[in-house]
């Protein structure tokens, strides 16, 4: 490293690398420069002139954002001079600016707004009449209001560079310039919204918020969102018990401040009017009617406990979308009260075979924040940046500024290509692009595998032998597709695993049937399951089963049960996650369903039903049961308990399970689906979904199918203001 340069800043020394520009050598000792247009991270635009200051020796004032330090510089930034420059600037923005603060959805959250505060003068010099332009809505999502707009282009720059979607431009010249979409009066995209979030203004307002509330009047709680795998930290805006809104806007988690559609807008499946609120019991006419918690307890209850008395045969199917305490709880109520070890879930991606094949090594899973530093990377058969956008924002980034090399092998058009080299290859032939692109990987420090669903079974090892083979540092992430599915899989809900990956024997245990023999076993007496749906993709083996389901909504699976039990969300309990490379987060319970329970509830109110002599637990007891006896879980407590997320380290070597990849099955999502809770999503089947699919051209946009949407959601809905002709 270069050795540091001297520079003097508002009187005080200060030591920076080379390179470092003015702002934020600025920033790093404590001195804040007022900019609108620069985000650290984004190209250079020096198009606001808000960050001007004084140099030494410069006859000039010079921008912050785009001048590097200098040995012996001399900096003020806060003179006389400097001030009025600012004012002078703050003063030409509000020329045109409508004064419409306590309406504007901005309005306690605005930049402009705080630097007028600072800066500005009581009183403009322009007397001219504003000119008005109609505010536009470009989509569900998205409204453009042109004149409150300052011109910064950061909405231009966070859609082209660091999501690569490019659907923002600038329109016309001089004073009549405006941010235009994509596709002339509307946008094609991802929808994501971070356009709106980096806004330092009220010129871009999101569809769900617009008008309802203020900021001050909030409560903001920090969560992990539950749709994908990926992990991302998200602020719930919460009034009355409700989710007005979501966002990441002061960079806690390990996402920054990205969140996608789903994280930002598919909060509002909690709030549908299908959500279940009531127990329901099936009467003897076939007809599910609703009950009180302690009928409907006492039913399963007593069934349960006759079942497990005469030696019956359970089934217990469990979900991505609960938390690692109820997992955890669930597997152990399985295996101690119900006397079996039929337990598993919808697995997505084949991570059993992964730790089977790293055998016992140890710095061979990557965590998130290395997907931000490798040097190289490449992605196998996954559509990242629709699967997995978090991911596949990370390595963009990294690859832009750090110059990271990446490669692609997958069967059709990816976002990727835009910046790495591609390979296509169609299921099954993987690795003969592999050998192709052998030499090129050998060639880098470092790298790191991602690869999906398709790499199951006796690929997996072949993919680690060729991962030695390139004689290189290599680190592996298998890519799965629900918020909880790889701690589901750590916490056991598996037939021959016990939590932490034990072999099941030393339990003293017999291995159970999996996913897809209990669903076609004919003699089953009961099947339990949890927040799962496994009846939308196949048929119900036994027909006199008794069923009990325990769900959000009431799905294909909780339409045949016997007795269904309403389910709080992610967003309404506490609790852990474990994302896809591994990174314990803690969930924080926002909103509330009346009516609706915990699965960590509903699963201790039936132990004490069962007369179990379980004492009851709570989320806090649990995670210290799971950190004592789950390999790899026990870690700081301070970093989870404070929002951060701490890396688990899942044994890996000679795992004692029955390797079956055909139970392996991704569900394919997109950007804009997520299972169940996305057909519940009002926004989420509101806006166009561009590209329409996984591997289709990123550039064609396709309005999204409303199969399988619940009829209340295709009424009422959200409609762009100018249609397509």
């Amino acid at each position: 490293m270069a050795d540091p340069i001297k520079l003097t800043i508002d009187g005080r020394e200060v030591q920076s690398q080379p390179g470092t520009l003015l702002i934020n050598a600025a920033k790093q000792a404590g001195i804040a420069i007022p900019a609108f247009c620069y985000y650290d991270g984004l190209s250079l635009q020096a198009a606001c002139r808000m960050c001007l200051v004084e140099v030494e020796k410069t006859p000039k004032l010079q921008v912050a954002c785009t001048l590097p330090v200098a040995e012996g510089m001399v900096v003020l930034t806060d003179s006389p001079t400097v001030r009025q420059a600012r004012k002078g600037t703050l003063e030409f923005l509000l020329t045109n600016h409508p004064l419409d603060c306590p309406v504007c959805d901005k309005g306690g959250e605005c930049e402009l707004q705080d630097m007028v505060f600072r800066y500005g003068a009581g009183e403009s010099r322009y007397r001219e009449t504003k000119q008005h332009v109609d505010e536009k809505q470009w989509s569900p999502v998205v409204f453009y209001d042109a004149p409150r707009c300052i011109l910064c282009y950061r909405c231009v720059r966070i859609c082209g560079e660091g999501l690569g979607v490019n659907a923002l431009g600038i329109g016309n010249r001089g004073s009549a310039a405006e941010i235009v979409p994509n596709k002339g009066d509307h946008l094609e995209c991802d929808e994501c919204g971070a356009c709106i979030d980096i806004c330092p203004v009220g010129a871009l307002t999101s569809g769900t918020y617009r008008y309802k509330t203020r900021p001050w009047e909030m409560e903001h709680v920090g969560t992990i969102c539950t749709h994908c795998s990926n992990g991302c930290k998200t602020t719930l805006g919460i009034r009355t018990g409700e989710i007005i809104r979501a966002n990441n806007r002061d960079h806690s988690g390990i996402n920054g401040e990205f969140l996608c559609i789903k994280g930002r807008y598919g909060f509002d499946f909690n709030q549908s009017p299908s959500r279940l609120t009531s127990p329901l019991l099936k009467t003897a006419n076939g007809e599910l009617r609703p009950v009180s918690w302690a009928v409907a307890l006492a039913t399963v209850a007593k069934r349960f406990s006759e079942f497990v008395a005469k030696g019956g045969r359970f089934g217990v199917i469990g979900s991505n979308h609960t938390t690692n305490e109820e997992n955890y709880l669930l597997q152990k109520f399985t295996r101690q009260i119900l006397k079996t070890s039929n337990i598993d879930h919808h697995r997505t991606g084949d991570l059993l075979g992964l730790l089977a094949a790293l055998r016992g090594r140890k710095n061979t899973l990557a965590a998130t924040a290395d997907l931000s530093t490798t040097k190289a990377a490449l992605i196998i058969n996954s559509d990242l940046s629709q699967e997995h956008p978090l991911l596949a924002y990370l390595l963009r980034t990294n690859a832009r500024l750090n110059k990271a090399k990446v490669w692609a092998v997958t069967p059709g058009p990816v976002r990727e290509d835009d910046y790495c080299t591609g390979k296509r290859a169609a299921l099954g032939e993987e690795f003969k692009a592999l050998d192709q692109l052998k030499d090129a990987l050998a060639a880098q420090s470092e790298l790191v595998i991602l690869f999906g669903a398709s790499i199951k079974g006796a690929a997996v090892a072949k993919l680690v032998a060729f991962g030695d083979s390139l004689g290189i540092p290599v680190k592996y992430v298998c890519l799965l597709d629900y918020s909880n599915s790889r701690g589901a899989s750590d916490m056991g809900v598996l037939p021959d695993l016990l939590p932490g990956y034990h072999n099941i024997a030393d339990g003293g245990l017999s291995p159970g049937m999996n996913y897809d023999e209990m669903l076609s076993y004919q003699n089953m007496d009961a099947l339990w399951v949890v927040g799962s749906n496994p009846l939308a993709r196949r048929p119900l083996g036994s027909a006199n089963a008794f069923i009990v389901v325990q769900d959000l909504f009431l799905t294909e699976t909780a339409k045949r049960a016997n007795v269904v039990l309403p389910a709080a969300s992610a967003y309404e309990k506490n609790g852990t996650f474990t994302n896809v490379c591994g990174g314990l987060q803690k969930l924080t319970r926002a909103a509330k369903t009346m009516g609706a329970k915990s699965d960590l509830e509903i699963i201790s109110l039936l132990a004490k039903e069962m007369r179990s002599d379980w004492v009851t637990p709570t989320t806090d007891t649990v995670f210290q049961e799971i950190r004592r006896l789950v390999l790899g879980y026990d870690l700081p407590l301070a970093v989870v308990e404070t929002g951060g997320v701490a890396t688990t380290t899942p044994a890996t070597g000679e795992l004692s399970f029955r390797a079956q990849p055909e139970l392996v099955r991704s569900s394919g999502n997109t950007l804009f689906t997520s299972g169940t809770m996305s057909k519940y999503s009002h926004m989420l089947n509101a806006v166009m979904e561009s590209p329409g699919g996984l591997y289709h051209d990123p550039n064609n946009g396709t309005k999204k199918s409303q199969e399988s949407v619940p009829p209340e959601l295709t009424t009422n809905k959200i409609e762009p203001a100018v249609k397509k002709k």
